[in-house]
């Protein structure tokens, strides 16, 4: 299968190339702003599917409105029309084609062109009248808030806000190509009430909330608590933000506290699901000794072999368990019994640990009873 992208080097584009290239049986026919016009009846040949992706939103003249977004179009449904060939397209056209300024204007010029084809010619054509769509490799400090406060969070540069409460409407990238994706392989189109393409799902969320989350995802390395960044918008933003790291942040350190015994490294903690950490021990070493009321962990033997102890602090019932590194066995802590773990193995002991809450020197709920 044959499929020409226009303004592949864009956004949109170029995550879109990316998720085509996934697909063995997918042959990519790449056209960008550097190509001339003349070339399309050739390329639109034998293409078996068009994504329309080219356009214009930020020139120094706004003549160029017209050449890219309208001119462009033109010599696309042209070249279509002379093929004589019914090729389904995709476009993706804005939300400010409802709006009567240059932009807005030349994008709606644009869409009548392509519903033109489709009329004229049975051309199967799909217009997303895309709102704020934001996601990895958006160009910072052009066309999009979310790329811009990405960019300048990340790598500690001035922000401005103008009006923290203007609300914005965001679709994720991945979401658009997913879309379109699915339209190119026979999905039923889904059009909203005037006829175009809907997209999902759209977030709405104020330019002042926005930057607190962004700001809160850089802040998290400090503070080792993460945002929920596991679905929904937090998840797209969180994966956008990272995105705009430079190579010298993709790492970053956390404390390491060191003892006789050995070291205890906090990794990570969440708002209420806990905390992950690691520690290990000497061998011989004995840690723990204590009991909670309600704290739970879970241990995770990652190198070496564990005694592990247990009593009851009601019937004083007690129990032992040797795991090692082999066995994969996550051994869990109960309230109410005083626990210790200690090395018997020859070498030194790494241990992964999970705790259902952050530990909290005020309230620590953890109890000294030596086993």
């Amino acid at each position: 299968m044959k499929v020409l992208v226009t303004g592949v080097n864009g956004f949109i584009g170029r995550n879109l190339k990316l998720y085509l290239s996934e697909r063995k049986e997918i042959v990519v026919i790449p056209f960008t702003r550097d190509d001339d016009f003349a070339e399309l009846p050739s390329l639109i040949h034998d293409v078996d599917f068009i994504f329309h992706l080219a356009g214009v939103n930020r020139p120094e003249d706004p003549i160029e409105f017209i050449m890219g977004n309208v001119d462009f179009t033109q010599a696309l449904c042209d070249a279509i029309a002379r093929s004589g060939r019914v090729i389904p397209l995709i476009y993706a056209s804005s939300t400010q084609a409802t709006q009567d300024n240059s932009y807005g204007i030349s994008k709606r010029a644009a869409e009548d062109l392509l519903l033109d084809l489709q009329s004229a010619n049975g051309n199967p054509v799909y217009v997303f009248r895309l709102p704020n769509v934001f996601g990895k490799w958006c160009r910072p400090n052009y066309n999009s808030v979310v790329a811009t406060f990405c960019h300048s969070i990340a790598n500690d540069l001035p922000m401005q806000i103008n009006d923290p409460t203007v609300v914005l409407t965001l679709v994720y990238v991945d979401d658009v190509v997913n879309r379109l994706i699915q339209l190119m392989d026979g999905a039923d189109s889904t059009p909203d009430a005037a006829g175009f393409e809907i997209v999902g799902p759209q977030y709405t969320i104020t330019v002042g909330q926005l930057a607190q989350h962004l700001q809160a995802f850089k802040d998290s390395r400090a503070t080792l608590l993460t945002e929920r960044v596991g679905v929904g918008l937090e998840r797209a933003l969180y994966s956008t933000y990272v995105s705009y790291l430079s190579t010298n942040l993709f790492a970053y350190s956390v404390p390491r506290h060191s003892d006789a015994r050995g070291t205890f490294v906090e990794m990570l903690k969440t708002p209420d699901c806990g905390q992950f950490s690691y520690f290990t021990a000497h061998p011989g070493v004995t840690r723990g000794g204590h009991y909670h009321h309600t704290k739970t962990e879970k241990f995770l033997i990652i190198k070496g072999k564990a005694l592990f102890k247990f009593r009851n602090m009601n019937t004083q019932e007690a129990f032992e368990l040797v795991i090692c590194d082999e066995d994969a066995s996550i051994v869990e802590t109960i309230p109410g019994w005083t626990h210790d773990i200690t090395n018997i193995g020859g070498d030194e002991m790494l241990v992964m640990l999970w705790a259902n809450e952050i530990f909290d020197h005020a309230y620590p709920d953890t109890y000294a009873c030596p086993l």
